[in-house]
């Protein structure tokens, strides 16, 4: 099983830390050759290109800032000429959150979110799939904030919605290539680096929320998108599925 994505190559963007570092992860242990990208975390997605090939994985770091206009196609360019040749497997992780009322919701604020969690996963489709051949797999990274209403998210929450839109579009217009679409949607995950009183309140709401009475870890996710990326799970596109701990059932 561990070696089920042996010659296969992956990016994964956002991949420094938390539940893209735990994806990037999960598709090396697997035998996947994983192209980790960052934005502002070189160290860390060093750190996850060490442990990778400490395992015996192939790995390597790529920077791109998906803010600006063209960091998704500067992305899928150094993406081409890392690998040389096919893509297997991509994971749009890469996403802002921003929590705000609707009243203190800035146009910045939308602008940028929908730029990273709606855009940037867009034009790295367009961009990649030519590189990608029968068998491949797209994986999404939404949320369960798609599909329920909590918080002061809205303009975060429109993002992940606008996201599970292109999973069906995607899947509808590249389903006859034999390329398959999803995404994932988590609920609530543990973050790298919270504090103790965020991290209780997290623990609360989640026990509050779920079946499954605990928080998330990133690899509770890793572990799912490594098997829609897999073959295993070849006749599974269009689909959002969550993976939220039975929240709200």
């Amino acid at each position: 099983m561990m070696t089920r994505l042996s010659g296969k190559t992956a990016l994964v963007t956002g991949a420094s830390k938390g539940i893209g570092r735990a994806i990037a992860l999960a598709l090396g242990g697997r035998g996947a050759h994983v192209l980790v990208h960052y934005r502002s975390g070189a160290k860390e997605a060093e750190a996850v290109v060490t442990q990778i090939t400490a395992n015996g994985g192939r790995a390597d770091a790529v920077f791109a800032d998906l803010l600006a206009a063209d960091g998704a196609h500067r992305l899928a360019a150094h993406v081409r000429s890392v690998i040389g040749g096919r893509l297997d497997i991509l994971v749009a992780n890469a996403g802002l959150y921003k929590a705000a009322s609707i009243e203190d919701t800035t146009v910045n604020d939308f602008d940028q979110l929908f730029a990273v969690n709606v855009r940037a996963p867009f034009f790295l489709v367009q961009q990649l799939v030519s590189f990608m051949d029968e068998g491949s797999s797209i994986v999404l990274i939404s949320s369960l904030a798609a599909h329920s209403a909590f918080g002061t998210i809205a303009a975060y929450a429109a993002s992940k919605g606008a996201l599970d839109t292109l999973v069906r579009h995607f899947a509808f217009a590249l389903g006859a290539r034999g390329i398959r679409v999803n995404a994932v949607a988590p609920g609530l995950v543990a973050k790298d680096g919270e504090d103790v009183r965020k991290a209780d309140q997290r623990r609360d709401r989640a026990l509050s929320m779920q079946a499954l009475k605990r928080v998330a870890q990133p690899d509770d996710i890793g572990d799912v998108v490594a098997f829609l990326a897999s073959g295993e799970a070849r006749w599974i596109t269009g689909d959002i599925v969550r993976v939220d701990g039975g929240s709200n059932v």
